[in-house]
């Protein structure tokens, strides 16, 4: 899905440059909220609040309603109950300022990387100068710049992410929401892509609602990690700082994780926050 840099834009009003000031970071907001479709609920009396700018990461094991979840924060799914917010209004639509990031890279595959990122501006309404400019500029911040002419068959999965991660913030969304885009990468890509990640949204203000079944993953992007298991939504963490690999064996860290595997792992009580350190192993399975 394409984005477009402020909600409050006159129409056909071009977007804001790469270097200009980022905008403000979108506020999201369950209340009460039963996710899912009709007679098949996913998730049941879900309240969370994401913070404009903050990195919350979704960790559970599959089938736990993860995607569920970023497809309303989207709009693509309506609540069965409760209120979907955004900025304290409410959420009922898909909206340009909420970029979709998938786990397939669904680049458009006769488009090169540079005309797949040129996109979502073409759409903004940008002049064809300018949006080449931005997409070439988003282009050498992911790396890519050699490859801005290459069709997305020509180049590697990790690229087409780059690519893909290029298109989502190139017309400066105020959400960024990321269903396991990472998981078909194999662990170096997979690591490059996540300093990748930090790195560009860094300074961008946008607000990052990443879905992932790894633990590592999930507390070294996150601010804060939130537990999906058993239909619920089981608690909300904080994550310790710095964000740094050679952070991994911190006390903290490695207590939080422990934290985190254990609650996810007993999913035979009712939901509840998570609790006593206990637990191994990063992947979650079913």
């Amino acid at each position: 899905m394409t984005s477009s840099s402020d909600v409050c834009r006159a129409p056909g009003t071009a977007p804001a440059a790469v270097a200009a000031a980022p905008a403000r970071g979108a506020g999201l907001a369950l209340r009460g909220a039963a996710l899912g479709r009709p007679g098949a609920p996913a998730l049941a009396g879900v309240d969370l609040d994401v913070a404009p700018g903050e990195i919350l990461t979704v960790v559970g094991p599959s089938g736990c309603g993860k995607s569920t979840l970023l497809r309303t924060l989207a709009g693509l799914l309506p609540a069965l109950d409760g209120t979907v917010e955004q900025d304290g209004l409410p959420l009922t639509a898909p909206a340009a300022e909420r970029a979709l990031v998938f786990q397939e890279d669904a680049l458009l595959p006769w488009r090169t990387l540079r005309a797949n990122v040129e996109l979502p501006l073409a759409i903004a309404g940008l002049a064809r100068a300018e949006r080449r400019t931005q997409a070439e500029a988003w282009l050498r911040r992911v790396g890519l710049a050699e490859q801005a002419r290459k069709l997305p068959h020509r180049v590697s999965g990790g690229q087409r992410q780059r690519a893909q991660l290029a298109r989502a913030l190139a017309a400066a969304p105020r959400a960024v929401l990321m269903d396991e885009p990472f998981g078909a990468l194999d662990a170096q890509t997979r690591a490059g892509m996540q300093d990748l990640l930090v790195d560009v949204l860094r300074g961008t203000g946008a607000t990052v609602v990443f879905v992932t079944h790894d633990v590592d993953e999930a507390l070294f992007l996150g601010d804060r990690v939130a537990l999906l298991g058993a239909g619920r939504l089981l608690g909300v963490r904080e994550v310790p700082r710095p964000r740094d690999r050679a952070a991994h064996d911190d006390p903290a860290r490695v207590a939080l994780r422990r934290t985190v595997l254990e609650s996810l792992g007993d999913r035979r009580e009712p939901a509840t926050a998570p609790s006593a350190p206990a637990g191994s192993s990063a992947p979650l399975k079913n």
